[in-house]
């Protein structure tokens, strides 16, 4: 069927503005276009100018259209970050107790490298250890404090010997087995260990009172010589105990007495050393020991010759022949 000859939108005249002035447009349009073209053709500069100015006329309208698409896009982006918050979270959280497990891992590994070369240090300081064995076992609340040392009488450990850790003195041995032993800690009630304050130098006995601490009795009578802080070490008196170990540090005073607490715990000791029981050197003679002046042996005169039998007299009678 053909098109009717009319065109006419019908008796609306704002359809017919409309239709007019859609018209005018593409006209105006096509002969933008043949301008710009005739420009291009005729003067490039000019055209290039143009095409500048256009772009600085859309640049304003395009980044506010992209910001309006980042938006549209942000707006989806944060629902799917919120929808997934609850899983990332758990893994976070899960990597978070991951990496706290590593660092507690490598603490203790650094806190045992630490007392292993403490440990090897005190070795080759000692070097006439009976052995090396690890503290298994020790008393904490009970008035008797022991402690159990993994090593006995196959490892050449003997009942007195004393015992020693990095810090410190731990006591001596009190009971043997073959491949275990008990150690008297110098906090229990029948401990005593001689002593020596390391800031004065002076004399004292280091008793255990049953509760973890030691108490420090001096052997003269007279003012208090103990500070807090002081340290005591072992001073050899007594045949048991080498000398110039660390034992405790005062705490407090208590009258004529100091007491103090030890220096090597137990519960934070993982490994000790067995030595030998000490036994001083004797220096010098007896005399030189009792203070007394050696005599020289006492020398007399020489023996006498025992003088000649006397000749017989001529006149004397001899005695007939038998």
């Amino acid at each position: 069927m053909a098109a009717p000859a009319n065109r006419r939108p019908g008796y609306s005249r704002r359809a017919q503005y409309g239709l007019f002035l859609g018209y005018v447009i593409a006209v105006a349009g096509m002969l933008v276009a043949v301008l710009l073209l005739v420009i291009s053709i005729v003067d490039p500069r000019g055209f290039a100018a143009i095409k500048g100015a256009a772009l600085d006329l859309t640049a304003p309208i395009s980044s506010a259209g992209r910001s309006g698409v980042r938006g549209v896009t942000g707006i989806g982006d944060w629902v799917s970050n919120y929808i997934n918050a609850g899983s990332q979270n758990a893994a976070l959280q899960a990597e978070l107790a991951a990496k706290r497990r590593e660092l507690v891992a490598a603490h203790t590994a650094e806190a045992e490298n630490a007392r292993l070369r403490r440990l090897l240090g005190l070795a080759r300081e000692v070097q006439d250890e009976v052995t090396i064995a690890r503290i298994v076992g020790s008393s904490f609340d009970s008035p008797r404090r022991m402690a159990t040392l993994s090593a006995g009488t196959t490892a050449g450990v003997r009942v007195g010997q004393p015992v020693r850790a990095p810090a410190g003195l731990v006591g001596r041995v009190l009971e043997t087995g073959r491949w275990a032993s008990r150690i008297l800690l110098v906090g229990d009630g029948a401990s005593s260990v001689p002593v020596r304050a390391l800031r004065t130098g002076v004399p004292a006995l280091a008793a255990g009172r049953g509760d973890g601490t030691v108490e420090l009795r001096t052997l003269e009578v007279g003012e208090n010589p103990f500070r807090t802080g002081d340290i005591v070490v072992t001073s050899g008196i007594g045949g048991i105990f080498p000398p110039d170990i660390p034992v405790a540090v005062v705490t407090g005073r208590n009258g004529d007495t100091a007491i103090a607490r030890p220096l090597a715990d137990p519960a934070r000791t993982d490994f000790a050393i067995v030595q030998p029981v000490y036994q001083p050197a004797a220096a010098g003679t007896l005399g030189d020991a009792t203070g007394e002046t050696a005599l020289p042996p006492v020398q007399g005169p020489p023996p006498a010759a025992h003088p000649a039998a006397p000749a017989p007299a001529g006149n004397a009678a001899q005695a007939p022949p038998r």
